[in-house]
């Protein structure tokens, strides 16, 4: 269980992984050693899984984003095997969610345009069997992208 300090340590990373140890430590009221070593048991517990940069794709050239809906015929373990590895396979695949509900799973894609979106297609999901549906929604305008957990 976290507790408050380690909530607040994770939202300021979350903000800026950039901050040194010695910033966090005064902004929450540690120690720079005792900061250090709470961030330090997070990564080692799991918690914080990775450091990454937060980019702009369509600043970066990729202007075609779509959240797409993939219905399976069924649900065989050599089938959602192929489909889990060629989704894996697949740059263009930022997330992948199995879910529940009408829909098996819920990809969102970014592509340099809809040329690159069709290309993918053909490529990947129009060749693999066990695909009864896929329902493409294009994304007009992000509202909220929020790359921190919010506090429970």
């Amino acid at each position: 269980m976290l507790e408050q300090i380690d909530w607040k340590l994770l939202e300021l990373l979350q903000q800026d992984a950039r901050l040194s140890n010695q910033e966090m430590a005064e902004k929450v009221g540690l120690s720079a050693s005792s900061c250090w070593r709470r961030v330090k048991a997070l990564e080692e517990a799991g918690v914080i899984r990775a450091y990454r940069v937060e980019v702009d794709a369509a600043k970066a050239g990729l202007g075609f984003h779509a959240i797409m809906h993939i219905t399976m015929t069924r649900h065989s373990r050599e089938v959602v095997d192929r489909f889990t590895a060629e989704v894996m396979r697949h740059d263009e695949v930022v997330e992948c969610f199995a879910t529940t509900g009408a829909m098996d799973y819920q990809l969102r894609v970014l592509c340099r345009d809809l040329d690159a979106f069709n290309a993918f297609m053909e490529r990947t999901l129009f060749r693999l069997d066990g695909i009864a549906q896929v329902q493409t929604h294009l994304v007009l305008r992000p509202i909220k992208m929020r790359a921190a957990l919010p506090r429970p």
